[in-house]
């Protein structure tokens, strides 16, 4: 249910919950409500991001409580107009796209946004000097004009078939940018946007606290403020979930489960497009050989993964493209048990002989490889564990190392990592970065560095074709392709798992992409939460 006009269904952006209120540093996790409406809402997540602006990637798929984008998500996840008056429109060469903007919006500072500030923002995703790492989703962008204050036009390069999708990007006031070094600006820290929502303060390593834009042209929340309260530690979220710090919290399924008979709080298991596996680095001499690859794809259990590690909160997966998904292969789908016979057979053909202590070799290299995660997170550890102890049956040793980002950052091109992406929005988003060569070896965009010509030409069709039948072929091939060169070891695709205190009242879950800290997690819509 919402609370704002019927063409628009805010998708708030997701509230990651800090710690504790603003008034009470360790103590008592919500202030009183205020006569003037509302309570105050805690929620809490492990991932704090980087910078609180558009630009440099904060919440680029909408939800993103502060800003707005043209477009939005409603509840399942079709577009609707955002600030755009309606779904901007698209001719047909596919290469002209217009949005008409709503009257009277204004950003936090009280100015008026116009189509100035949406042509400023997309121009700055495009600036070079800009590190946005956004620049490559909008590669088809050729100029974006406004010629005049209530008229945003986009010109593409070339057809590309999501690009309406693209336009959830919040808008940033270009009064307030233009000139700076956006890179470095304080308006990362302290944006103005036009969403529900305006930024009261941001204690890195703690909390964002929000505050409701009176003025807000939806229509102001129901509550007065959220506290967002980064917690990387599961174990220690959960603990301060129990002591009743917080409204709401995303929790691994385990933990999670903890708290399904306490008639207290009640356990969201939210579907989603977010899959987990291992990334297999080219640049290993083990896994470089592909019957290795393949045979570690045949030993993996992943119904053993779904049922024990996640309590039955997923499903086994066998590629980036969810089932659910229009564009997703069937045929590349594979069995969820392990089959060690198999395994073995294919790294015996290969020449990859038993060898001491059961691990096998080939021409006197050993059969083993590190597999890193990142140490806070416990459901990755847990996968590594199960990939360990999979692999060890059919004799290859493998080394779990649980790390910080930064020491897992210099390795990833020799050693393994398990990973999680995932989008329920078009598959050209996250893939095309993830398995193109032309990104291989930057950064997390296919960082084991994989190169396929067919992928490649596979991906660029996907996003070159306008027609839903040829998107749907090129993606088939791309799918087989990854099934036939395992450059990674998909294992299962998650359901986000919440705690929520019974008497918060609004929340609607919908299908999540991996990427939901402070934006796009159930908390979408919090301006329309209360508690009762």
């Amino acid at each position: 249910m919402t609370r704002i006009r019927p063409t628009f269904r805010r998708l708030v952006a997701s509230t990651a919950a800090a710690g504790m209120l603003v008034l009470a540093a360790c103590s008592a996790p919500t202030t009183p409500d205020s006569p003037a409406g509302g309570a105050t809402l805690v929620v809490a997540t492990s991932d704090e991001p980087d910078a609180l602006n558009p630009v440099l990637n904060f919440g680029v798929d909408g939800a993103a409580l502060i800003f707005d984008g043209l477009v939005a998500r409603d509840g399942d996840n079709r577009l609707v107009p955002g600030l755009a008056t309606a779904l901007p429109t698209v001719s047909p060469d596919g290469r002209t796209v217009t949005a008409k903007l709503r009257d009277g919006v204004q950003f936090h500072d009280g100015t008026t946004l116009s189509a100035a500030d949406v042509a400023f923002t997309y121009q700055a995703v495009l600036d070079p000097k800009v590190d946005s790492t956004l620049r490559s989703d909008l590669d088809m962008v050729e100029s974006v004009t406004a010629p005049d204050a209530a008229t945003v036009v986009f010109r593409l390069r070339y057809p590309y078939a999501p690009f309406l999708q693209r336009l959830t990007l919040g808008i940033v006031p270009s009064k307030l940018l233009s000139g700076q070094d956006i890179n470095t600006t304080g308006f990362n820290r302290k944006p103005i946007g036009t969403g529900p929502y305006k930024v009261e303060s941001w204690t890195p390593g703690d909390r964002l606290v929000l505050t409701a834009n009176e003025r807000y042209f939806g229509g102001r929340p129901a509550n007065n403020r959220v506290v967002v309260a980064f917690v990387a530690d599961d174990n220690v979220r959960a603990q301060r979930m129990r002591a009743g710090e917080f409204d709401a919290a995303e929790l691994p399924p385990k933990l999670a489960s903890g708290f399904d008979a306490d008639t207290t709080y009640r356990v969201q298991r939210v579907p989603t497009a977010d899959y987990r596996g291992v990334m297999l680095p080219m640049g290993n001499p083990v896994l470089a050989d592909p019957a290795v690859r393949r045979a570690l794809n045949l030993a993996v259990d992943r119904a053993a993964m779904v049922s024990g590690i996640l309590g039955g909160a997923g499903e086994p997966a066998f590629g980036p493209v969810p089932p659910t998904s229009e564009f997703a292969d069937p045929s590349t789908v594979g069995t969820p048990t392990a089959d060690a016979t198999a395994a073995g057979a294919l790294l015996d053909a290969a020449g990859w002989r038993p060898g001491s202590g059961g691990v096998r070799a080939k021409d006197g290299r050993p059969a083993r490889f590190t597999l890193m995660y990142p140490a806070t997170d416990t459901l990755r550890k847990d996968l590594a564990l199960a990939v360990t102890a999979d692999a060890k049956k059919i004799g290859i040793e493998v080394t779990p190392a649980g790390l910080t980002w930064d020491a897992i950052d210099p390795r990833m091109k020799s050693d393994a990592l398990l990973m999680g992406y995932g989008t329920p929005y078009d598959p050209d988003f996250v893939s095309y970065k993830l398995f193109s060569s032309q990104f291989a070896g930057q950064g997390y965009f296919n960082p084991g560095s994989y190169r396929s010509e067919v992928t490649d030409r596979a991906l660029q069709q996907g996003r070159d074709q306008i027609d839903p039948a040829l998107r749907k072929v090129a993606y088939a091939q791309f799918q087989k392709q990854l099934a036939a060169d395992v450059p990674w070891l998909f294992l299962t695709y998650l359901r986000h798992t919440y705690v929520l205190k019974s008497s918060v009242q609004g929340a609607t879950p919908r299908v999540e992409a991996h990427e939901h800290g402070v934006a796009n997690s159930i908390w979408w819509n919090i301006d329309t939460w209360t508690r009762s």
